[in-house]
């Protein structure tokens, strides 16, 4: 799906989705997002991905993942979290492979990508393909050679993403993003954010998104009536 869903020429509804690339539930969002889409053909969107940080104390470099998630959630929760996560995954049509997984990243990197990818009109591939590259193919998406072969593999200049990375460049720009979001309330994701105005708060089901989106997509149709009067 691109960044925009088919519809009339008129303004795209604005759709904010505050997410966090090692977030599994945001993996599931994107997917339940993109089905209440389909089902609004005649509802023009814009998505844009914004970042949030689960964990900002994890260092660069990361942390070895069966560590992380011993110590954070001990191993009998990290079973429960797994299976429901799998069995849920497996309806929205992602085949979770979390054994796979060696490591916790800092995610500040992979976001800085897909600010990056925004300006070339291709954000909505790099979330795909690092949601894909961590939770199907376990690579670690903290690593800065495989971030610039994951931009490279959604069309960006691969070699420029790379030297960009040795670089400090929007790192305070996105973290700057993540306290806003934090200072309006966000405290967990994915978090929807629907034509500036309305929220939705966790990877809700396809038709309730649907409902939301177009209820938004209605006010904002109503507020250009009014003021086109």
């Amino acid at each position: 799906m691109t960044d925009a869903a088919p519809g009339d020429a008129g303004t795209p509804l604005a759709i904010d989705i505050i997410s966090d690339a090692v977030c599994p539930w945001c993996f599931i969002g994107k997917r339940r997002l993109e089905a209440a889409l389909c089902s609004l053909p005649d509802v023009p969107v814009e998505l844009r991905w914004r970042p949030f940080q689960l964990d900002a104390t994890i260092p660069e470099g990361g942390i070895p993942r069966e560590q992380y998630l011993l110590r954070k959630f001990g191993p009998e929760r990290v079973k429960d979290m797994y299976a429901r996560l799998s069995a849920v995954g497996e309806e929205a049509g992602i085949p979770f492979a979390f054994e796979k997984i060696m490591r916790s990243p800092n995610t500040i990197d992979a976001h800085r990508v897909i600010r990056w990818a925004a300006a070339e009109g291709r954000q909505g591939e790099a979330v795909e393909r690092l949601f894909q590259s961590y939770f199907i193919e376990g690579g670690d998406i903290g690593d800065r050679d495989l971030l610039a072969q994951a931009a490279g593999d959604c069309g960006l200049d691969a070699g420029a993403i790379r030297a960009r990375l040795s670089t400090d460049t929007d790192v305070a720009g996105v973290k700057d993003e993540i306290v806003a979001a934090q200072r309006v309330g966000v405290t967990g994701v994915p978090f929807f954010i629907l034509g500036g105005r309305f929220a939705v708060s966790g990877a809700q089901p396809a038709e309730q998104l649907a409902m939301a989106i177009e209820k938004a997509a209605r006010a904002m149709f109503d507020n250009a009536e009014i003021e086109n009067a």
